[in-house]
């Protein structure tokens, strides 16, 4: 695949986010994607390693169940034949309790033939904990 065939597949499925069809994000990813947003944190429900598609469809629901995301802007991306990196701004509010919080994230998507093979997201823990806390 081209560096424009990879962003092409990533903004898909921004989009689908966007439009909270999780079914166009799972036609997107392999059957063993590897899946993580801050694999070593525990601050937030949706962090963690996850596999396959019951993986990335239990990262939404976590995140679904625990925050509204009121904003979410992808800018500053590269794409080469296998990778992309997309700069991330986003605002949320946690359901529990309700502190507006915004950052900056980094995603890192590796691609194969077509799907995303592995997935990781980083994010300001300590910034999503205090949002989190309490």
């Amino acid at each position: 695949m081209t560096p424009q065939d990879n962003m092409q597949i990533v903004n898909e499925i921004y989009a689908a986010v966007g439009r909270g069809e999780l079914e166009a994000i799972l036609q997107r990813v392999s059957d063993d994607v590897d899946w993580a947003a801050d694999a070593d944190g525990a601050a937030a429900p949706w962090y963690g390693p996850r596999t396959g598609k019951t993986g990335v469809a239990s990262f939404f629901e976590d995140l679904n169940r625990s925050i509204e995301i009121t904003q979410f802007t992808p800018h500053s991306a590269a794409a080469s034949d296998s990778d992309v990196h997309v700069l991330v701004d986003w605002t949320f509010r946690p359901m529990t309790t309700d502190r507006q919080t915004s950052m900056t994230m980094h995603h890192h998507w590796q691609l194969r033939d077509g799907k995303v093979t592995r997935f990781r997201g980083s994010e300001d823990t300590a910034l999503t904990a205090q949002a989190l806390s309490e």
